[in-house]
């Protein structure tokens, strides 16, 4: 195809089959992985706020392609997607995930320590602080950032990696050259793109929890990450908006 709007699927039955399809044709997720997501999805009220099972496939997949072998996560939640990182970088890698809330972190580490997974450190509090605070004591870079956190601290975040990965420094820094930046959540629905009410979410997240200080963040993420001279970068219009990223210097 040489178009670059052609609609994805042509309704939600078609989008549904394709979405099982996909998920059933890639390498299949450790099963106390999916069991973590099936008990979010039961027990948790914001069990939206974690990945989707297929999305966790594609980013095992693609820090298996980098050879990721250090993953800082930003925003964790209960541990579905870090537990993915940690599948992906092996018992001899590391995953740094970073969470605000005492009470997700605590159940991340729960099902960390229930599923004997010892390759994730949980920093609990401000991630800007926590970020500021890794970039001169972390003995070595990442080589994959996942963002997944508040919606309006999207620019502080790329900011502050950029910041605390210099190039030709000589010093410790964040993420190492050639290293990954990966941002979930970036196209909300479309919205980013279209909020008009020819896109069917318009109405409905006019009613709820969509704020403009978010869509104005993301907004200004997306056009930091594509204008930013030192990546390379690539919008994924899969799950709810990808950015991913490549630290070229």
């Amino acid at each position: 195809m040489k178009e670059i709007y052609t609609a994805l699927y042509p309704n939600e039955q078609v989008a549904t089959n394709v979405g099982d399809y996909s998920f059933s044709h890639s390498t299949k997720l450790p099963k106390h992985i999916t069991d973590h997501h099936a008990w979010g999805v039961e027990t948790q009220e914001r069990s939206n706020y974690m990945i989707s099972p297929l999305q966790a496939q594609f980013q095992v997949w693609l820090a298996k392609a980098v050879g990721a072998k250090r993953v800082l996560e930003i925003g964790t939640f209960i541990g579905f997607s870090t537990m993915g990182w940690s599948e992906a970088v092996s018992t001899n890698g590391h995953v740094t995930a970073l969470e605000f809330s005492p009470e997700y972190a605590q159940i991340a580490e729960e099902a960390f320590a229930k599923n004997s997974i010892t390759n994730i450190e949980v920093i609990v509090g401000d991630a800007r602080e926590s970020i500021k605070k890794l970039s001169t004591t972390i003995p070595q870079p990442y080589d994959l950032i996942f963002i997944d956190a508040d919606k309006t601290s999207y620019p502080t975040y790329l900011s502050q990696i950029l910041e605390y990965s210099p190039p030709n420094s000589t010093s410790v820094r964040l993420l190492r050259q050639g290293g990954i930046i990966v941002a979930d959540n970036i196209l909300r629905r479309g919205l980013v793109a279209d909020p008009s009410d020819a896109n069917p979410q318009a109405a409905k997240e006019r009613e709820r929890t969509w704020r403009a200080d978010d869509m104005d963040a993301l907004h200004k993420f997306n056009d930091m990450m594509v204008e930013s001279a030192r990546l390379e970068t690539f919008l994924m219009p899969m799950f709810d908006g990808l950015g991913c990223g490549r630290l070229v210097d």
